[in-house]
């Protein structure tokens, strides 16, 4: 059997328990990664049954640490580690590893399995969440700590692959994590340089030490994987860092204990094999069988290990209780956030704007929501990957989020757009906070891996994306926006909302606050656009955006309409202009105002179908965007106006005249259909 130095026989049992729970899972399935769970074995358990605060009897305690593996394809690491820890994840769900309907899905999945608190596996993206989640944790503490009362005290501690450093955004979080000196954050780096196509010299030569020393991380380094001893003292000395992060690079061996697999790219991603894992029993001093086996001496050590939990936990409500008694309006706000309740009164701020108020960006209409609603929800945080002048983000009574000033709402993301999505992704997992960020909607392409995974997740964060189009204008194709609508509208569990005025823009807050089953976008304008004049001209109000897609203005003579346009944002108001022009001919005329797709979909078919009346073929779209996607609301006897092809550097008005978005090639369209 190979040495493990400095470890006990108990901590060597313990810890090849859950290499072969692991290999055994990966090979009933005939799928999966043993690999690093071998060799990042007696990191997870040093760092379980030394220092990791949970409770397996109450996975969401708030005074918890947070464990996040960025590692994702290494799943069975962790879920041997629950299973082993006392959390409801049974046996026969271990088996039933990869398989249908299992809490023990491929990789991590949050709410699928107690005890994962983040979805990972896109490598990175467990790395930004776990800057997110300590960056949440610095904030908190700021804000509700006091002194004698420390009831936000807690760890995020992350398991990261070679896989996890070549990714970028795990190279912009780092950064962030540096400049921020959040200290309660805790990296282990499973060097172990392999990945699927051979050894990290391939392509991966860097010292990734220096890079971290530079981004302003403490940094250690263990040589042997194995080393318990070394990793626990380690762990402690990076714990003990209180103004920076730290990186902990632990030389591993994937597949270790497989006699012709270890160290090899063949461990990565491919089960053992039956022949190999007895091998690797063998070497290891394992009993071939039963598999999935658990010696008595490793549930007794580990229930040692959730009793110890269950006591830190009642701990921390002893000390929850002194807070009350001491600060009950604190501990009171402390649970409303934590608990994800809005304060009753929370939309009294929302403002109402009128139309002789004149054009108004709903970029800058998105800004006076927010500013308004901040005033009333302390737990609104975020801010803009270095846009915030330009998406209007800025909180105007707070300072900025930075190293002295954990107690400030405003974040600086810097030029890290990807980054800046998968960190709202960890905040808003943390709990206690509504996350928002913004950008140019041309570039959600660079945030889109943790956009998606916050829908997949049904995360509450808000992104404010503007200058939604060619209106942009001077800046030119590549900064205009043509594709990303739709493209954004393709992604499960997204609500996409492009409002069409500043009282809509209002109404889109007020969605995406309340919010709980996924992430909203708010597509904005740089231009400015009227108010409508809702009263006046007696359209349908602007709360009707709750519904996704509604009747804004129709035929004097009310009946089905013999056209109806169909339109979004800006373009809304293109529609408004035929529609008057066609109704004072005497032409029945409907413009349906269909801002949110999503929102209109999860209505019932006859409120779809009163909007949208079957028996009307006569129908034209407008959106200053790709026509892709349309063809579900026009048919095949309808038309859409828009634009595929990339944009050209000319004035938005230019532009949007050049690219036929104007009255006359509406109307002219219009006519084709009647």
């Amino acid at each position: 059997m190979p040495e493990k130095p400095n470890t006990s026989v108990i901590d060597d049992l313990c810890i090849n328990t859950i290499r072969m729970l692991s290999a055994d899972a990966v090979q009933k399935a005939n799928s999966g990664h043993p690999g690093m769970p071998m060799g990042a074995a007696p990191m997870a358990y040093t760092l379980w049954t030394r220092f990791l605060r949970f409770n397996p009897a109450n996975p969401a305690w708030p005074g918890r640490d947070r464990f996040v593996l960025s590692a994702g394809h290494g799943s069975m690491l962790l879920y041997s580690m629950l299973h082993l820890s006392g959390f409801d994840l049974s046996m026969e769900e271990i088996e039933q590893f990869r398989q249908w309907g299992s809490a023990t899905p491929g990789h991590p999945e949050y709410r699928d399995t107690p005890g994962v608190e983040t979805t990972t596996g896109p490598l990175g993206q467990g790395f930004g969440n776990a800057v997110g989640m300590a960056l949440a944790e610095a904030r908190l503490a700021a804000e509700f700590n006091c002194p004698g009362h420390l009831i936000v005290d807690h760890y995020t501690y992350v398991l990261a692959s070679d896989g996890d450093m070549m990714e970028g955004v795990q190279a912009e979080a780092a950064s962030l994590a540096g400049h921020l000196k959040l200290g309660k954050l805790v990296v282990l780096y499973d060097d172990n340089r392999i990945t699927i196509d051979g050894h990290t010299p391939l392509t991966f030569s860097e010292d990734v030490k220096a890079r971290y020393e530079a981004y302003g991380w403490h940094v250690q380094q263990v040589d042997d994987g194995n080393d318990v001893q070394s990793i626990e003292a380690a762990i402690g000395q990076a714990r003990e860092q209180e103004d920076r992060p730290s990186l902990i690079a632990v030389r591993t061996q994937i597949g270790f204990g497989s006699p012709n697999k270890q160290d090899t790219s063949s461990a990565h991603g491919e089960p053992l094999g039956e022949e190999e894992l007895r091998l690797t029993k063998e070497n290891l001093g394992w009993p071939l069988e039963p598999s999935f086996f658990v010696p008595s001496e490793v549930r007794e050590r580990f229930a040692v290990v959730s009793e110890k939990g269950a006591l830190c936990e009642r701990e921390w409500l002893g000390k929850l209780q002194a807070y009350r008694e001491a600060e009950p309006g604190l501990e009171a706000e402390w649970q409303r956030r934590m608990g994800g309740e809005l304060p009753p009164d929370w939309t009294r701020n929302l403002p109402k704007f009128e139309p002789a108020e004149g054009k108004l960006a709903t970029r800058a209409a998105s800004g006076k929501v927010l500013n308004a609603v901040a005033e009333v929800l302390p737990e609104l945080m975020g801010g803009s990957a270095d846009l915030a002048p330009s998406n209007k983000t800025v909180i105007s009574g707070s300072g900025d989020f930075n190293r002295g000033a954990y107690d400030q709402r405003n974040m600086r993301f810097g030029i890290r757009e990807h980054a800046m999505g998968s960190m709202m992704n960890g905040m808003a997992l943390h709990g206690g906070l509504i996350p928002y960020g913004g950008t140019f909607l041309v570039f959600a392409d660079y945030m889109r891996p943790a956009v998606r995974l916050a829908a997949l997740m049904g995360l509450n964060v808000v992104y404010v994306y503007t200058h939604d189009s060619i209106a942009v204008g001077e800046d030119g194709p590549t900064h205009q926006p043509v594709e990303q609508v739709a493209s954004l509208r393709l992604i499960p569990n997204l609500t996409v909302i492009r409002p069409a005025d500043a009282n809509e823009v209002a109404e889109a807050w007020r969605i995406a606050i309340e919010s709980r089953e996924g992430p909203v976008a708010l597509v904005l304008t740089r231009q400015g656009l009227p108010v409508l004049d809702r009263e006046g001209q007696g359209f349908a109000g602007a709360e009707m955006l709750r519904r996704g897609g509604y009747v804004l203005a129709d035929a004097p003579n009310g009946g089905d309409p013999e056209l109806i346009l169909i339109a979004s944002g800006s373009e809304v108001h293109l529609a408004l202009e035929v529609w008057s022009r066609l109704v004072g001919e005497g032409i029945a005329c409907r413009v349906v105002n269909l801002s949110c797709w999503e929102l209109f979909e999860s209505q019932d078919e006859e409120y779809r179908s009163g909007v949208l009346p079957p028996s009307v073929s006569a129908r034209l779209a407008v959106e200053a965007g790709t026509t892709f996607g349309w063809a579900r609301y026009v048919g095949i006897e309808g038309d859409v106006l828009g634009i595929d092809r990339f944009g050209a550097s000319a004035p938005g008005p230019v532009n949007l005249e050049k690219f036929g978005f104007h009255a006359d090639e509406l109307e002219k369209r219009a006519r084709a259909l009647l």
